[in-house]
């Protein structure tokens, strides 16, 4: 309504201070939304009025502030998207920004990620990804762009945005780039309902189904993913009687969607396709390493990041020897996105294990807790050096 995100930050901050303020006495409202808009909105008006825009941006905000909190918040439902964060994802996804920038500003005024996990998350600089955020508000600001709901004309346009914007909030809640927890399971849980609310909206794009696919088949692992003390399980060790088959078959059938629409080769499809392999296989020597390395292939022909062709060197160490998927890592140890990506020589140090190199190995795990943010990965990472010490 303000047409400016700064300001609508701001705002939204008095509404809040306002609640914790007043709630305490008054009991929480029947409509609390409501309630928190229409402060918000009369702060707006206390602060157009020392400004030249009075009258226009009044007669933007003025008119349901006489009306019932019911009908003031109704005004602002009228749209079909059907889920309120949703609405303003798809807002914040503005195509007057570049798509990095809609997806850094989304995940931080939405997505509940700091900037630090904004800045893990695309393998970039903290002070890079802060600078981004603060010119996507500026831009937005100084180009008057109408910052509001978009028609379903303009949806298609802001979709691939929203998507990564859910897949990193997912990301983040599966593997916690800090902290002292593996999981972050409430942001993997708004991840997949809004995926499945998208879905419902969407339902002939195959990549939102993919996603589905993919955040489902995931978020099946969940409970074998950490052991009793809150410790990480790797995906090879983890108990598959603990996973979720609901959550694959659901996951399943809407990969099976996915490839009715034609989409089997998207970038989420491709990843949902892998998720699956380790899905069906009832143990994890069953799990078929061949077709995962080859949908890794098809994977880094679409998206050649070095992350990818870091999961593929993995694959194609299980599908055909720890010594070929070696050889695919040590092709990446001169990357400089990867330089404090902990997983890299985490990975490393796992291939050299296997090949019974265990001081190199050593040296790997260490390496790669000095680099990890997460503390429980940290224990995990020593706790590996210590057994290649050892051995």
């Amino acid at each position: 309504m303000v047409r400016d995100v700064g300001v609508a930050e701001e705002l939204a901050q008095d509404a809040f201070v306002s609640a914790l303020t007043q709630w305490p006495e008054t009991g929480i409202p029947r409509n609390p939304g409501a309630w928190l808009m229409a402060i918000g909105k009369r702060r707006a008006i206390d602060r157009f009025r020392r400004d030249e825009v009075l009258e226009r941006k009044t007669a933007l905000l003025a008119p349901d502030l006489t009306e019932s909190e019911d009908a003031a918040f109704a005004a602002l439902d009228e749209d079909d998207i059907g889920d309120d964060l949703l609405r303003l994802i798809f807002i914040a996804c503005h195509p007057v920004l570049s798509m990095e920038a809609r997806v850094a500003l989304t995940l931080r005024l939405l997505g509940g990620l700091t900037t630090v996990e904004i800045a893990r998350a695309f393998l970039s600089a903290e002070p890079a990804v802060a600078q981004r955020i603060v010119r996507a508000k500026r831009t937005l600001s100084e180009a008057h762009v109408p910052f509001e709901v978009p028609g379903k004309a303009e949806r298609t346009a802001r979709l691939a945005a929203v998507l990564e914007v859910l897949y990193l909030i997912f990301n983040e809640g599966y593997a916690a780039s800090a902290g002292d927890d593996v999981m972050r399971p409430a942001l993997c849980e708004d991840a997949l309902r809004l995926g499945r609310v998208l879905a419902e909206l969407t339902p002939d794009e195959p990549e939102v189904h993919a996603l589905v696919a993919l955040m489902e088949i995931q978020a099946s692992r969940t409970k074998a993913r950490v052991g009793p003390s809150g410790e990480p399980i790797l995906l090879l060790e983890q108990d598959r009687g603990k996973w979720d088959h609901l959550l694959i078959g659901r996951g399943l059938a809407a990969l099976e969607r996915t490839e009715a629409l034609g989409g089997a080769l998207g970038i989420y499809a491709l990843q949902a396709a892998i998720a699956a392999c380790h899905g069906r296989a009832r143990a994890a020597e069953e799990t078929d390493w061949e077709r995962i390395a080859a949908l890794y292939d098809a994977l880094a022909q679409l998206m050649p990041s070095p992350v990818v062709q870091l999961n593929r060197a993995v694959a194609i160490g299980m599908a055909y020897g720890p010594a070929a998927g070696l050889d695919l890592v040590d092709t990446l140890t001169d990357e400089p996105t990867l330089k404090s990506y902990h997983l890299l020589p985490s990975m490393r140090g796992d291939l050299l294990e296997k090949l019974g190199r265990f001081s190199e190995a050593n040296a790997e795990y260490e390496r790669a807790a000095a680099l990890a943010q997460n503390a429980r990965d940290r224990t995990l990472l020593l706790e590996r050096a210590a057994r290649c010490a050892r051995r």
